[in-house]
């Protein structure tokens, strides 16, 4: 597989803004694997609507421990993630996941901030979104309300209805909302865990297909708070995550 580093320039946009658009990120061979890869394993989930973000898009989490494409894939975006995190020397890959969000069962993403749910003492985040097809704005590709992230933490969204972050923080439309983005397969963006972010419904006729790998600062320590993905895991309160459910990339 090919895939291109961060450049300056984006590496510059996403300390500003807290998010960045990376075209041509990923060779187009390799992305039409990954999506026939993608519609094969999602078409076996069975979880549908459990929750609002069930509502929101369906997802087929760790994929890339199960898949050695999208294990590449992951592996490849560390040294970038490393860089676009700026002083961190190591990151460690929190989830990697395959996201569909389909016309007439799936409705718009809320706003909300990735990081509150988390058991980390810090927030040295980002997420990775791949197109795996095209995803032209009517589609649902992410929206982001720029330079949020320097906003710190903003509060827990879906747990209820209207919690939204632009309903609980109205004064969030002082930041430009990005434009709406249309992406072709192989492109991406990224967004850091503080930054406010949705997206609309799929107004199209067929699925969005994306794949997501969160990376965090390899430095953080874990809180104890309580997370279906670390609980039970053996994990020790004010230490690093040393499990091999967290790899540990470096540049």
């Amino acid at each position: 597989m090919e895939m291109r580093r961060v450049t300056e320039a984006e590496a510059a946009a996403f300390d500003r803004d807290g998010w960045a658009h990376l075209p041509g990120l990923v060779d187009p061979a390799t992305v039409a694997d990954l999506a026939e890869r993608a519609r094969a394993r999602l078409a076996s989930r069975t979880t549908r609507h459990a929750g609002r973000v069930d509502e929101a898009f369906g997802q087929s989490r760790d994929v890339a421990a199960e898949d050695e494409r999208f294990g590449a894939v992951m592996t490849a975006f560390g040294p970038s993630a490393v860089e676009l995190l700026h002083g961190v020397a190591a990151v460690r890959v929190q989830v990697s996941n395959l996201l569909v969000k389909e016309p007439g069962e799936h409705g718009e993403t809320a706003f909300h901030q990735d990081f509150p749910w988390m058991p980390m003492d810090r927030s040295a985040m980002l997420t990775l979104w791949l197109a795996l097809v095209d995803v032209p704005a009517e589609m649902g590709s992410l929206r982001f309300f720029t330079g949020s992230h320097t906003r710190g933490l903003l509060g827990r969204s879906f747990l209820r209805a209207g919690d939204d972050q632009l309903s609980v923080h109205p004064w969030l439309r002082e930041h430009d909302l990005s434009p709406p983005l249309d992406l072709a397969a192989g492109d991406a963006t990224v967004h850091h865990s503080l930054t406010v972010h949705g997206a609309p419904a799929n107004r199209l006729g067929r699925a969005r297909l994306s794949f997501t790998a969160t990376y965090f600062d390899a430095a953080t320590l874990y809180t104890g708070a309580p997370y279906a993905q670390t609980d039970g895991l053996g994990l020790t309160v004010n230490e690093p995550f040393e499990h091999e459910r967290f790899p540990c990339l470096r540049p």
